[in-house]
């Protein structure tokens, strides 16, 4: 009796622990929507990260450029130990040396200590002003960088969204016609077993069965793979459970939003904003070579704190102070016509920025046509497939009706089985085409 309490007690504990242990596994479940899904790539995805750094990095380059206007402060110390003293000779004959032979006094000590401060102000210099100007407009271009990055990556992650739905309909539909085909074996075994069907039909049923098994298998594994490429976009652990929310089905876009988007689509990108800031940017840099034709004025003081002595009793050394100002003029008088190369370098590439902007508006404006082309395809292909679908359902109905009267045969109800999984297969591939079209437009016209 005992005994029996406690294996009670037990089973029930186990049966507690279990369905705890499931609970926990479904809250661990991470369920997503598309929309989710593009928040959590832009907060984590590598690329994303990679692009926050570089506008961080923008920022401290700013900072730099406007260095060169603020004041340079440096302050120097050494010591010197002279192993020879420097001389000054004294020629012959003189009041200082009325000796016949030229004679060397040594000057300073063996000891020499010197602490300097400098500083150094740029009142004018060219390039430095535009190197400020370079530096603000470059936030821009960074920005710029920023968001075509992220609209890469919502198109991206659209992608990977879609094909998992695409993947979770070629399982359902693999698996329905498994089942269905399994569903049939068994009937013509019942058949068979009583004596209405053939052992031909039979083998032929059990074929039917083990050749669709693989097809689900692989659908399967694809799914799983599709998963792991998602995960991996969002930065979400493989061995994380996802379930994902999504709509796989045809929704049109309103012609007007077509026509307004796709007009405007040169303007809206990114990618052309980009290039058009960097043609502005290479510009200014044509300015900087430029400069370098201009003088530098800048003002420079110097303080100085020295002493020398030959012993090394510090405290009783005497320090002598200096302090001079002035201003300094910088100009380039010849160079070997180095400066003129550059900016026909600077120029060049100015000219190849243009060009790049050129090419990828005429490219954009193909990218537009052809998305446009493929959904107009994809929605030709939904609406030939819906029609397919009908009829391939109603031909298995009516092929199963013939067989169970006994007027068909088995291989009718396996050719219109495979016109059914076909045209299923087809109709997702279709919507399929048609959702990856969109996306692609999406990004062509930059509305994500």
């Amino acid at each position: 009796m005992k005994d029996n309490f406690f294996l009670s007690f037990f089973g029930i504990f186990l049966i507690i622990l279990l369905n705890t242990s499931i609970s926990f596994a479904q809250q661990d479940t991470l369920t997503i929507t598309l929309d989710k899904s593009i928040a959590k790539a832009l907060a984590n995805n590598w690329d994303m990260q990679l692009a926050k750094k570089d506008i961080e990095k923008s920022q401290y380059q700013i900072d730099e450029a406007y260095s060169n206007a603020y004041p340079r402060i440096d302050f120097t110390g050494n010591y010197t130990r002279n192993i020879l003293l420097p001389v000054l000779f004294l020629p012959p004959d003189n009041l200082f040396n009325p000796t016949p032979n030229t004679q060397t006094i040594e000057l300073g000590s063996k000891n020499s200590f010197a602490a300097t401060l400098g500083v150094t102000q740029v009142l004018y210099s060219q390039k430095v002003n535009t190197a400020i100007k370079i530096a603000g407009e470059f936030a821009s271009y960074s920005e710029a960088g920023n968001k075509a990055s992220k609209e890469s990556i919502i198109l991206a992650v659209k992608k990977s969204f879609y094909s998992i739905l695409m993947a979770e309909q070629i399982v359902k539909v693999t698996s329905r016609s498994y089942e269905s085909a399994k569903a049939n074996s068994e009937n013509v075994e019942t058949l068979f077993k009583q004596g209405a069907a053939s052992e031909f039909d039979l083998l032929r049923s059990q074929v039917q069965v083990a050749n669709i098994q693989p097809s689900l298998i692989q659908a399967e594994n694809n799914l799983e793979l599709a998963l792991s490429s998602f995960k991996n976009l969002l930065t979400i652990d493989l061995n994380t459970p996802v379930k994902i929310v999504g709509n796989f089905s045809f929704t049109e876009i309103p012609p007007s939003v077509l026509e307004i988007a796709n007009v405007n689509a040169v303007g809206n990108s990114p990618s052309v904003q980009q290039l058009k800031i960097q043609e502005s940017l290479l510009a200014k840099n044509v300015k900087v070579e430029q400069s370098d034709y201009y003088p530098t004025l800048a003002f420079f003081g110097q303080y100085q704190y020295q002493t020398q002595d030959n012993n090394w009793n510090l405290n009783k050394y005497n320090w002598a102070k200096s302090f001079m100002v002035g201003l300094q003029l910088t100009y380039t008088l010849f160079d070997g016509f180095g400066r003129g190369a550059r900016i026909q370098q600077a120029i060049v590439d100015q000219q190849k920025a243009a060009i790049g902007r050129s090419k990828l508006e005429e490219g954009l404006k193909v990218q537009v046509l052809q998305s446009i082309l493929k959904m107009n395809e994809a929605k030709k292909k939904i609406a030939a497939q819906e029609k397919s679908l009908t009829q391939a359902d109603k031909a298995l109905k009516i092929a199963h009706t013939r067989y169970s009267s006994g007027v068909g045969t088995q291989l009718e109800i396996m050719d219109t089985e495979t016109a059914l999984t076909m045209a299923q297969t087809n109709y997702s591939q279709a919507i399929y085409e048609y959702l990856i079209a969109r996306s692609e437009w999406e990004y062509s016209v930059s509305i994500n």
